[in-house]
């Protein structure tokens, strides 16, 4: 296992001689979605004229089907299939994994009566048309006997239980420190379910050839889908050929299998034609994963000084009956702030809900719009400038485990970005600056967001006209990793990033861990490095091994790739050459990454800093974002324009979280309210005005070979805590109930007798 000893070395990517890396590179892949010839799963050419599937799904929470009649849904024009729970193919028990070290188990579809959730799929109908399928499931009968289900979070409390294998994280004795606190804050903030809204829905386009499968999807991860559709159908993963190549958006509610991964690729083997299926937008709502709700208590108790002794952030939130997962709302909180007693934790509600999951910064996202705002509640009690409690509050080492940080320049970011926002012309007496019938406020909050490497493998080859070829099981969701492996390789060999190819989203291709949890630039881009690598060094060996090479003889050590050549000193040929004179036949290898061994003796995050001003209006209650700003700090970037891309996403998707974005389950069907983009309200260009991001200059060598970190959900944690605190600023009202939507800011405005 490798050392963040040997990461320290200079490298091709950290020495960067091309220029390559941190330029912001047009995106790779650009030219094919603006132009639409990118396929998306439901768009990719079938061998032959494809079938098309239409679920039909529960009305109920709970409870089973009593009867089913698909009679009418069968006889109706153009259907070729209707299935149900009676007569949909065998497939292997929910949770099965046939091969141990299968990355997903067995997930089927129509497997029983049983009803788990409002939106579950309950039959499913394949036609020669959409519109016959849609029109033939709306034909279907069925009746149930419905149950009692948990749908009311709040009312469910008293359900909730430690998740399992789970304890809360005690340091010190805090329920002595928060009682000896001379200043406290001891508060709850609720956010509620949301949902991702992709553009792109879940979808499949399936076929089989003989024994083996081949699935177009749009999911994640490649390993996960090929594994989850191998399990429930009972075939060895090496019969499923998954492909994922252009995707959508994710934010994480596609980091699994559903429903139209499975059912298509039984209907087109029952059927013996290509079968396409995808989620309409208001099964989207309900087929897939969403964010739970949140209910955090933040507990601070500090000196007078401002000198945190007392810290407790303890997070209660749901997730589906039997999907257990747990928004670990809390876990950020344990290494931001010093305080030397501290306690965080979290409670589970199991609820008959559809299935609860990550989404964009799992845990930080609403864990964030919580204590960022407990922070600034403590500053205004103890006199300070929010930015200056929390630099008095900065830890040496990571407060929980004692580890050196890798590296940490937050206070750096908040520095930065109140010297550039103008965070100096603030207020700190709420209420006082008015712009005509508005009310005008600054907020702040600081960004923290953790860094992983997974392990991974990627495949490059270089042809004899001198064309390099990537490939990996990696998945692009819109973040840009086409283009920033393309970089990394071109930069690694020393050729412009014309000569290079990039393949990617396929479960033949050497694997890689998927897009997701910030890890997968620094996860799939360091095993390309490590490819490139590897293939320098097999050509190094193929030119000073060859009499016919100008570099024939030399010492490998001093052999340089620039511009398209390999050289030693004033010797050198294009790598084309090399290779058609050498190889003709090309040349390939394989290269991987794993986390160094002693990478734990580090604590490594991501950090930043957001500032917000925002206008109240002082009729309505309607907040306006009038300027936005971040800085911060992850890593070595790769991409300048990608980079600024996913940090300012992640940072309008803030202030969606403190504006707008909110679910509501209706008690009588277990149903969310809201099940289209009509009614689940997102920022639009019109709501983000003035909006702005930079980097630090950073390099981590502790992180991995590149020194490069995530930064696509960095953008998110803590943006919507600096709206918050802005409104707060600008009016005087607290809000702990996400989103702050006019009617709630307006009741707060008048019983602050505004």
């Amino acid at each position: 296992m490798s050392s963040v000893k040997d990461w320290a070395a200079p490298n091709p990517i950290t020495e960067n001689r091309g220029g390559l890396i941190g330029k912001g590179v047009d995106r790779y892949e650009g030219r094919l979605k603006v132009t639409g010839s990118a396929p998306y799963a439901y768009e990719v050419e079938a061998p032959s004229r494809p079938a098309i599937g239409y679920m039909a799904t529960a009305s109920i929470a709970k409870g089973r089907i009593t009867r089913i009649d698909t009679s009418a849904a069968e006889a109706s024009p153009g259907v070729l299939l209707v299935w149900s729970h009676l007569n949909a193919p065998a497939q292997a028990p929910r949770g099965t994994r046939a091969n141990p070290r299968s990355q997903r188990p067995s997930n089927p579809a129509l497997a029983s009566d049983r009803i788990e959730n409002f939106g579950q799929t309950v039959a499913f109908v394949v036609a020669d048309t959409f519109e016959n399928a849609r029109a033939a499931a709306n034909l279907i009968e069925i009746e149930y006997a419905a149950e009692q289900g948990v749908v009311d979070f709040v009312a469910s409390f008293d359900q909730a239980d430690q998740p399992p294998g789970e304890e809360d994280v005690h340091i010190g004795d805090f329920p002595a420190a928060f009682a000896a606190a001379p200043v406290t804050v001891d508060e709850t903030y609720e956010s509620p379910v949301q949902n991702h809204v992709q553009m792109e829905p879940c979808a499949t386009t399936a076929w089989w050839d003989g024994d083996k499968v081949t699935v177009h999807t749009s999911i994640q991860m490649v390993k996960g889908g090929q594994h989850a559709l191998a399990e429930t159908l009972a075939i060895p993963s090496d019969h499923v050929h998954l492909l994922t190549r252009y995707i959508g958006g994710g934010f994480g509610g596609k980091g699994q299998a559903y429903d139209d991964l499975i059912l298509s690729a039984l209907a087109a083997r029952a059927l013996g034609q290509p079968v396409k299926l995808a989620y309409t937008r208001q099964q989207m709502f309900h087929g897939t994963i969403h964010r739970p709700a949140v209910s955090m208590r933040v507990r601070l108790g500090a000196q007078p000084d401002g000198r945190l002794t007392a810290f407790a952030v303890e997070a209660i939130t749901h997730c589906a009956r039997n999907a257990i997962f747990t928004e670990h709302a809390a876990n950020f909180s344990r290494n931001l702030y010093a305080a030397p007693n501290r306690l965080t934790g979290h409670r589970l509600v199991k609820m008959d809900l559809p299935g609860a999951g990550p989404m964009r910064a799992p845990g930080e996202a609403p864990g964030m719009l919580s204590l960022e705002c407990a922070m600034d509640e403590l500053a205004e009690k103890l006199g300070l400038d929010p930015i200056e409690l929390r630099i008095r509050n900065e830890p040496d080492v990571d407060p929980e485990t004692g580890k050196p940080f890798s590296v940490r320049q937050l206070v750096q970011c908040m520095r930065d970005g109140a010297a550039r926002f103008g965070w100096e012309r603030r207020n700190p007496k709420p209420g006082q600056v008015r712009d005509g019938r508005w009310l005008v406020g600054m907020g702040m909050a600081a960004a923290i967001r953790g860094n992983f490497l997974l392990p991974a493998k990627a495949g490059v080859r270089i042809d004899a006209d001198g064309t390099i070829t990537l490939r990996q099981g990696m998945t692009d969701i819109g973040t840009g990793t086409y283009t920033i492996l393309a970089q990394i390789t071109a930069e690694t060999m020393g050729v412009p990033m014309e000569q290079v190819k990039v393949e990617m989203g396929d479960s033949n291709f050497p694997p890689a861990p998927g897009s997701g949890g910030q890890f997968g630039a620094a996860t799939a881009g360091s095993a390309a490095y490590e490819a490139g690598m590897n293939l320098r060094k097999a050509l190094t060996e193929l030119a000073v091994g060859d009499p016919n090479s100008p570099l024939y003889g030399g010492p490998a050590e001093y052999v340089t790739f620039e511009n398209g050549n390999i050289a030693i000193e004033n010797r050198s040929e294009t790598l084309a050459a090399l290779v058609a004179r050498a190889a003709p036949e090309g040349v390939y290898v394989e290269g991987s990454i794993s986390p160094a061994a002693d990478a734990r003796d580090y604590s490594q995050h991501t950090y930043g800093a957001h500032f917000a001003e925002v206008g109240v209006d002082t009729v309505t209650g309607e907040v306006r974002m009038r300027k936005m700003f971040g800085v911060f700090a992850a890593g070595r970037i790769l991409n300048a324009k990608t980079a600024r891309s996913q940090i300012t996403g992640g940072m309008i998707w803030g202030v969606g979280t403190a504006l707008t974005e909110s679910n509501v389950v209706d008690a009588r069907y277990g149903s969310f309210i809201n099940q289209d983009m009509a009614g689940y309200l997102v920022p639009a260009h019109a709501d983000i005005v003035d909006l702005d991001a930079i980097f630090l200059d950073e390099a981590d060598d502790k992180a991995n070979p590149m020194g490069i970190k995530g930064v696509g959900e960095l953008g998110i944690c803590g943006a919507g805590a600096a709206v918050a605190n802005a409104i707060y600023n600008a009016t005087g009202v607290r809000l702990r109930d996400y989103p702050m939507t006019p009617e709630k800011v307006l009741e707060g405005m008048l019983a602050v007798g505004l």
